[in-house]
């Protein structure tokens, strides 16, 4: 239905800016989680006595802090899922629950190519695909609604949506203990650190997180399977100034899913003002 692709495709713009990895935990909270996962990182240590492991994991707790704790920034970014490509840009606070004001346009799929409107608040999101629906402009998804109707699934997707920001993936390598160092590269004119790590599906729900709660480990590796995906791939660019500029995630397995996004302009005003309730159509 018609309906049933349109929340697809707004849900999926917040899982492409948070990621794949975007479970529960507020953005104060200090990152962690065990190290006990093995590392392709080598052995060795820097000068300040630390392993490969122990550096990287430590330059990504801090970057976590610091990036989470500037509260907004200007994103944009690609997903392809399949045929399917669909890009997006815009500007997200996570202060005090999630806003979020974006374009996106989809190639391959639903959209045609034309760019659409999308607000997100903390309780509701709003979609204007250019074309009236019974007569208005804008439809409304309330996030309660959504999880009702999407079974299981939607408890996990609801809280995506509540508790998003662009530290969520480098709270799941952090959780997971495997990520390593892959050199200095230049981001948009930005020089970055490049870290990379591999997290097994299977291994989600062994993991320990003091941002990311075991039931929602555990959501997140049943809908990974049920997706069909065994592995994903995580990787972060990280500024000097230890906020993150670049992510990338893909999935590996029966599902072919690829997304990069860019931060930029942190701490950027964001305002999200909902449509007039007279020219919006409310989904149910």
């Amino acid at each position: 239905m018609r309906s049933t692709r349109i929340t697809a495709a707004v849900a999926g713009v917040v899982i492409l800016v948070g990621g794949l990895s975007a479970c529960n935990g507020k953005s104060d909270d200090k990152a962690g989680g065990s190290t006990g996962g093995s590392s392709s990182s080598g052995g060795g240590s820097d000068s300040a006595g630390k392993s490969p492991l122990e550096s990287a994991l430590a330059s990504l707790k801090q970057a976590s802090e610091q990036t989470n704790g500037k509260q907004s920034a200007q994103v944009d970014g690609e997903t392809k899922t399949g045929p399917s490509t669909k890009t997006m840009k815009g500007a997200m606070d996570w202060s005090h629950g999630m806003n979020m004001s974006v374009d996106i346009t989809s190639q391959g799929g639903m959209g045609g190519g034309k760019p659409m409107k999308a607000l997100y608040t903390p309780d509701s999101m709003y979609m204007n695909m250019g074309m009236p629906m019974q007569g208005k402009n804008w439809i409304k998804y309330d996030y309660d609604v959504m999880a009702k109707k999407m079974g299981p699934a939607g408890a996990l997707l609801k809280d995506q949506m509540q508790n998003n920001n662009p530290g969520k993936s480098m709270d799941l390598i952090i959780a997971s203990g495997k990520v390593k160092e892959a050199g200095k590269e230049d981001v948009r004119g930005v020089q970055a650190t490049h870290y990379t790590g591999t997290v097994s599906v299977s291994e989600l729900t062994r993991m320990q997180s003091k941002n990311i709660s075991a039931a929602d480990l555990k959501a997140l590796e049943q809908q990974l399977k049920a997706s069909g995906a065994t592995t994903e791939t995580i990787d972060l660019w990280v500024s000097s100034d230890h906020l993150l500029v670049k992510k990338r995630e893909q999935l590996q397995g029966k599902t072919a899913y690829d997304s990069t996004v860019y931060y930029s302009h942190y701490g950027t005003k964001v305002n999200v003002t909902p449509p007039a309730a007279s020219d919006t159509y409310v989904a149910k």
